[in-house]
C-alpha cells in the first residue's frame, strides 16, 4: 500500500524543503552575493544598504579584519595592509606579478621562484587564497544574516580564461570561508543565464566582460533553456585597474613637467593617486572633464585635469587589445558578424563610453545594456545555485561551458599528444591509448600538460606521475590506457591504467601556481603565428623517434648475432651508418633523418633475413615434418 505523505497547512514537504543556496560574484573591484527570492533572482544587501562590496581586505593591528567600504576608504592611509584587487595574484606566483614597482605590497615568494606568492602584512604572511576567503566570508556572513540560515552551497563565478590554478585556488578561498561550492561558474556564461532568462531570448549571443582584472568574450547559443558555450577567448591579466594605471602615470607625467624636483612617491602616495585615477575614470563616465586634486604626504599639491578626449587617447590600445581574443572567438565559433543577436556587456568597466562604442562598431549593433553590469554575473549564479540546490524552479536549466585551452601529455620526442582540445564541452572525460617504447619497460612517467604548440617545451607543464607495475613485455606490448576527466568546474584529472593487470595511478592536477600575466594569450598566438615551423619540429622529432627505434634493435641485434652472421666488413658498414644516422639526428633535417633510416633498413635487411632463417632452423631441428602441425 502506498503511503501518503502529509504535512501541516502553510508547511512544505521535507523533500521540497527550500534550501538556501546563493551565486557569489568574486570580482576584482567589487563582489556581491545574490539568491532566488520568489522564483525571482535578487542581490543581496548589507544592513547599509549597498549591494557592492568592495573587495578590499585591512588586516588591523589588534588582529581584527576588516573588509568592503571601510577598508576602501582607508587604503589610501595604510596601502602596504589594506589589500586591493587580489583577485589578480590567485593563482601566482611572485615572477608572474609585472610591475611590481606600482603595486604598493610587500610580495614574499614561497619556499621556492614558482610557489604561490605571499604578502606581507602587520598579521603575518597573507597569501592570495587566505585574503580572498575573507572576502568570501563576509558575503556568506550577508547571505545568512539576510536568509534567516545556514547556507546549503554557492555558486561561485570565475573568469572564463581563469587556468587550472586560478580555479582551484578560488575553490581553497571558498573552503576557508566555510562555504560549500555547488559549482565554478564562468562569469560569462553567468551573464548569458540572467539576461536569457530575463528576457526569455533565444539564438547566438556574445557577452563581452571587462572587469576589474580580467577580459573574457564567449559567444552562447541560448536555445529552449540550454545555454552552450560555443568559443572562448580573453585575457587574465586585463581590466579596469589597468585603465587607472594609465591615468595614474599621466597624472605623475603632469606633475613632473611641473615640478622637475619632484621626489619620487611613497607607498601611501602610489596608493593615494591610484585611487583618484579610480575617481576620475568613473567621472569621466557622465562627464567631459575630471578634476584630480589632492596633498601628497610630503605637503606637495596635486591639481591636473583630465579630459574625456585625453583619457580616449590614454587607453585605446587597451580597448583595441579586448578586440584580438574577441576576433579569435569568433572564428573559433566560425561565426560572422551577421551571425550575432545581440551583445551583452558585463564589468562595471564597460561603463566606460569609449568601450561601449568600439563594442558597438565591431559588432555593427547597439550593445544589449538594460541588466546592471555589476550586478548580472551574480544574478545568473543564482539562478544556477538554486538548481543545484535542488530547488524547483520553473526554468529548466542546462549549462554547456567550455575548456579555454588545449589539454595532453608528453610522448617520446617531447612531442605533445592532445587529449582534450580547447573548446571542448564541459564536463568532459577522453581517453587514448599508449604503449612502452622499450622492451621490458616496467614503468611509464606521465607529464600532463597545457596549450597549443606541438612541443612539451612550448606548452606548460601541469602535473607529472608515474605508473609502475606494468608486466614486463616487447615494446609495443602493453597498453595503458590513459584518461582526462574535467569537472564541470573545468578541473582536470588524469588517470593511468595498464590493461593487462590492472595497475593503475591517477593525479588531480593541483598546481601551486598559475600561468604567468600573458602565459595564456601568447600560447594561442603562438600556436597560429607558428603553425608551419611547429608542423617542421613534430616531424623532426617523429623522425628521430623512428631512427633511435630502429637503432636500438639493430644494437641488440648485432650485440646477439651480429659476430656468428655477419663478416667484420659488413658490420664496420651497419655500424658506420648508425654512426651517420646518429649524427643527422642531432641536425634540423627531418628528411635526411628519414632517409638515413630507410638507408639503414635497406642496409640490414640481409642480416635479418639471416637470423630468420636461424630462428626457422633452430624451431625445426629434430622435428619429423610429417608430424608437423600446419
Amino acid at each position: 500500500m502506498a503511503l501518503l505523505q502529509i504535512s501541516e497547512p502553510g508547511m512544505s514537504p521535507a523533500p521540497h524543503q527550500h534550501r538556501l543556496a546563493v551565486g557569489i560574484d568574486l570580482g576584482t573591484t567589487n563582489s556581491l552575493v545574490a539568491t532566488v527570492r520568489s522564483g525571482m533572482s535578487t542581490v543581496l544587501q548589507d544592513e547599509h544598504g549597498h549591494s557592492l562590496l568592495p573587495s578590499v581586505v585591512r588586516y588591523l593591528p589588534e588582529g581584527e579584519v576588516i573588509v568592503g567600504h571601510t577598508a576602501l576608504s582607508q587604503q589610501s592611509k595604510d596601502p602596504a595592509n589594506t589589500i586591493a584587487s587580489v583577485k589578480r595574484f590567485m593563482g601566482r606566483s611572485l615572477q608572474d606579478i609585472v610591475d611590481r614597482a606600482h603595486i604598493p605590497y610587500h610580495f614574499v615568494s614561497g619556499h621556492d621562484s614558482q610557489s604561490m606568492l605571499q604578502i606581507e602584512t602587520r598579521a603575518g604572511l597573507k597569501n592570495p587564497v587566505e585574503i580572498s576567503a575573507e572576502i568570501l566570508k563576509t558575503l556568506k556572513a550577508r547571505a545568512e544574516k539576510a536568509l534567516g540560515g545556514e547556507l546549503t552551497g554557492a555558486v561561485i563565478t570565475v573568469p572564463a580564461y581563469f587556468d587550472d590554478a586560478q580555479r582551484q585556488a578560488t575553490k581553497d578561498a571558498a573552503r576557508l570561508a566555510g562555504l560549500h561550492v555547488l559549482r565554478l561558474l564562468n562569469e560569462p556564461t553567468a551573464a548569458a543565464v540572467a539576461y536569457g532568462l530575463d528576457n526569455a531570448s533565444e539564438g547566438i549571443f556574445v557577452i563581452y566582460d571587462l572587469g576589474g582584472g580580467t577580459f573574457d568574450i564567449s559567444v552562447l547559443r541560448l536555445s529552449k533553456g540550454v545555454f552552450e558555450v560555443m568559443a572562448t577567448n580573453g585575457d587574465s591579466a586585463l581590466g579596469g585597474d589597468d585603465f587607472d594605471h594609465r591615468i595614474y602615470c599621466w597624472i605623475l607625467d603632469q606633475v613632473r613637467a611641473n615640478s622637475p624636483q619632484f621626489s619620487p612617491l611613497n607607498e601611501e602616495d602610489t596608493r593615494l593617486l591610484l585611487t583618484k585615477a579610480r575617481q576620475a575614470k568613473e567621472w569621466l563616465t557622465d562627464n567631459h572633464e575630471a578634476e584630480i586634486v589632492c596633498k601628497l604626504s610630503n605637503g606637495s599639491l596635486v591639481e591636473v585635469t583630465l579630459s574625456a578626449t585625453t583619457f580616449i587617447e590614454l587607453t585605446q590600445n587597451l580597448v583595441i587589445k579586448t578586440l584580438s581574443p574577441t576576433r579569435k572567438a569568433m572564428r573559433d565559433a566560425e561565426l560572422t558578424i551577421a551571425d550575432i543577436d545581440g551583445v551583452v556587456l558585463v564589468g562595471g568597466a564597460t561603463r566606460m563610453p569609449h568601450i561601449r562604442h568600439a563594442v558597438q562598431e565591431y559588432f555593427q549593433q547597439e550593445p544589449l545594456t538594460n541588466l546592471d553590469p555589476d550586478k548580472v554575473v551574480a544574478l545568473g549564479a543564482a539562478i544556477q545555485a538554486n538548481v543545484l540546490a535542488g530547488n524547483r524552479s520553473d526554468d529548466d536549466l542546462l549549462l554547456l561551458d567550455v575548456t579555454p585551452l588545449s589539454l595532453g601529455l608528453e610522448t617520446m620526442g617531447g612531442l605533445v599528444e592532445k587529449i582534450i582540445p580547447r573548446n571542448a564541452t564541459l564536463p568532459i572525460a577522453r581517453a587514448q591509448e599508449f604503449t612502452t617504447f622499450k622492451d621490458g619497460q616496467t614503468a611509464m612517467s606521465i607529464h600532463v600538460v597545457q596549450g597549443e604548440r606541438e612541443l612539451v617545451s612550448d606548452c606548460r607543464s601541469l602535473a607529472r606521475f608515474e605508473l609502475r607495475g606494468i608486466p614486463p613485455m616487447a615494446a609495443g606490448g602493453a597498453r595503458i590506457r590513459v584518461t582526462f576527466q574535467i569537472d564541470a568546474d573545468g578541473l582536470l584529472s588524469v588517470s593511468a591504467r595498464e590493461q593487462t593487470n590492472g595497475v593503475e595511478a591517477n593525479v588531480v592536477v593541483k598546481p601551486a601556481y598559475g600561468l604567468s600575466e600573458d602565459a595564456i594569450m601568447t600560447m594561442l598566438q603562438s600556436s597560429f603565428s607558428a603553425a608551419e615551423s611547429d608542423k617542421q619540429a613534430r616531424a623532426l622529432r617523429e623522425a628521430i623517434v623512428d631512427a633511435e627505434r630502429l637503432m636500438d634493435a639493430i644494437v641488440v641485434a648485432l650485440a646477439k648475432d651480429g659476430a656468428a652472421l655477419l663478416t667484420a666488413e659488413e658490420q664496420q658498414d651497419i655500424l658506420a651508418q648508425i654512426q651517420a644516422l646518429k649524427t643527422l639526428c642531432q641536425g634540423q633535417d627531418s628528411h635526411a633523418v628519414h632517409q638515413a633510416s630507410e638507408a639503414l633498413n635497406h642496409a640490414t635487411e640481409a642480416f635479418a633475413a639471416r637470423r630468420m632463417d636461424v630462428s626457422v632452423k633452430q624451431a625445426l631441428a629434430g622435428q619429423d615434418l610429417n608430424t608437423l602441425e600446419l
